[in-house]
């Protein structure tokens, strides 16, 4: 009897005691990270309903002059998901505080975005918006004595290896930027 009662009383602390650290039982939404202006360093979207934050810590964000004409990029990159990156930029065009843009051929004086999708360790190809898949960035916030930029953004995307739609929702950054 006693020996019934030191298992039930095993199986009753193994039990209670699990620690499920996975974010399954947390809605998507809920695992992006908070929509800042401060320069946090974060970045998050939903990816066909699935939660993509960077973990990498690392942003190539840049908004230059060169020749006198403007770019701004910034790629995210993302462990053990497909897409592996996203990116979202501008070519030779500016952008200011409180924009919106829409994403579409990445053509001269156009903002455009894309996901890079790699079914294998070498093998990559970029899926970008387009004249029919588009998108929409908005920059919320362009600090240049604090090179702080923050935005959200949104596209649709075709996984150039499946020729799928893929639907990029809830899109947010906020990060320092080179000049």
């Amino acid at each position: 009897m006693k020996t019934n009662l030191l298992w039930l009383l095993v199986l009753a602390l193994t039990t209670f005691s699990c620690n499920n650290d996975d974010d399954s039982d947390v809605a998507p939404i809920d695992q992006l990270p908070e929509a800042t202006q401060t320069g946090r360093g974060i970045f998050g979207a939903l990816v066909d309903g699935e939660a993509f934050v960077e973990t990498n810590n690392f942003f190539n964000t840049f908004y230059q002059q060169v020749d006198g004409e403007f770019f701004f990029g910034l790629t995210a990159e993302f462990d053990n998901q497909n897409p592996i990156a996203i990116t979202l930029g501008t070519l030779n065009r500016s952008i200011s505080q409180n924009e919106t843009l829409m994403l579409i051929d990445r053509v001269d004086s156009n903002a455009w975005g894309g996901a890079l999708f790699s079914p294998s360790t070498n093998d990559t190809m970029l899926g970008k918006t387009d004249s029919v898949n588009t998108g929409v960035l908005t920059i919320t916030k362009l600090d240049f004595e604090n090179n702080i930029i923050s935005g959200t953004f949104e596209m649709t995307v075709v996984n150039p290896y499946t020729n799928q739609l893929v639907e990029i929702t809830e899109g947010r950054f906020d990060t320092l930027f080179t000049q």
